[in-house]
């Protein structure tokens, strides 16, 4: 069986990067924008740095600004009619995943208009067309939504995330811009950076992960270990390996998919509106601990890729402790919080979220075959 590998047809990765929007737009006769971003990014100047660039120039846009963390369906409809009434023909995605998610389900619904109820798009949907030309510019270094096939939705009304898995959603450019990047809070730089790591660790172990994308999530893991820590201090080199790590990780988890950590950390994005980031970040140890026995060698790799001495001369066990330890150290440094009851998680709800957790699209992927009654445990483990 051959192994499929999708990536962006143009990506700029650097500090600066953004001074590239103008000749691609250019040069592909792009005749006027709709800019999905949030309203934070405009108050703070940080998704202006991309617009001012469109009127220095001469380039035509709109900006839709309703966007927000964990995207709902409405935002979605919403975007869709702004694309029309605004005549745009691309998109230009300026945010975290939320804007770049957002994008891709209007692109796509704009192009392949059978799939107007947004619910239809979850799972592998049997698109035709390509999505409407996306130009993804993260401003958080975590998603990696830019180089993916994935978008997230979220369903308020049935309270729950539903993951959509498209080949005709990836941007056509991607401008990974550090200096796009410096204004997060130290907060969501470690959320965000956990998700990346996540990513990393999860493409690495799961069922799908072949020796391409081995080699990809190793060196984002190794990347991101050593990086995370500046980044959070908000050091300019530490940005700049983290918007690189985390686009390495996309890379790879894109192609062969991930693992019940990120099908855990769905349905609290769903019932609590948790970010995307902290979910992954407090669940991550425990669901390691859960898949050791499932991956043979590889947490000897992914200590080692963490900075870990001397893993070569450790036992299976030993290792395996090490490349724990090493992710709940990095997450303790940062200031992630332990425990799922400090993020507003009712022990109530544990029930349900495992429901939801198993049928999560992610969940088939992960390297341990599980249940519902599995998961809870996870659950209830991580929970205080």
């Amino acid at each position: 069986m051959a192994n499929r590998m999708i990536l962006n047809e143009t990506s700029y990765i650097g500090a600066g990067a953004i001074e590239n929007i103008v000749a691609e737009a250019k040069v592909r006769g792009y005749k006027k924008a709709l800019a999905v971003t949030d309203r934070d990014l405009i108050k703070f100047n940080v998704a202006t740095k991309v617009t001012d660039l469109l009127k220095a120039n001469n380039l035509a846009f709109e900006i839709f600004d309703e966007v927000k963390a964990n995207p709902t369906i409405n935002v979605v409809l919403a975007g869709i009619e702004k694309f029309k009434a605004a005549g745009a023909d691309y998109l230009l995605a300026i945010g975290g995943g939320s804007s770049i998610d957002t994008a891709k389900a209007i692109g796509i619904i704009v192009k392949n208009p059978e799939f107007s109820d947004v619910r239809s798009l979850e799972g592998v949907a049997d698109t035709k067309n390509k999505c409407v030309d996306i130009i993804a510019v993260p401003t958080t270094a975590g998603t990696a939504a830019e180089v993916t096939i994935n978008y997230v939705i979220t369903d308020e009304e049935k309270k729950r995330k539903f993951v959509c898995v498209d080949p005709h959603d990836i941007p056509v450019i991607a401008v990974v811009d550090s200096e796009m990047m410096s204004s997060m809070p130290k907060g969501l730089t470690a959320a965000t950076g956990m998700d990346a790591l996540t990513h990393a660790i999860e493409g690495y172990i799961t069922k799908g992960a072949w020796e391409l994308t081995d080699a990809l999530h190793l060196k984002a893991i190794e990347i991101i270990g050593r990086s995370l820590r500046s980044a959070v201090n908000n050091e300019p080199k530490g940005r700049e390996d983290m918007a690189l790590g985390q686009y390495v990780a996309g890379m790879g988890f894109s192609n062969v998919g991930l693992g019940i950590v990120h099908g855990m950390a769905h349905p609290l994005g769903a019932f609590y509106d948790t970010p995307h980031g902290i979910a992954n970040a407090v669940l991550l140890p425990y669901v390691m601990e859960y898949n050791a026995e499932a991956t043979g060698y590889k947490y000897r790799e992914i200590a080692r890729a963490m900075g870990v001495q001397g893993v070569d001369s450790m036992s299976q066990d030993e290792y395996r402790k090490a490349a724990i330890d090493a992710v709940k150290k990095l997450s303790e440094d940062v200031g992630i919080p332990k425990v799922l009851n400090e993020i507003g998680v009712k022990e109530e709800d544990l029930q349900a979220l495992s429901e939801s957790a198993f049928a999560d699209a992610c969940t088939p992927g992960n390297p341990r075959d599980t249940s519902v009654e599995e998961i809870l445990a996870i659950y209830k483990k991580a929970f205080k």
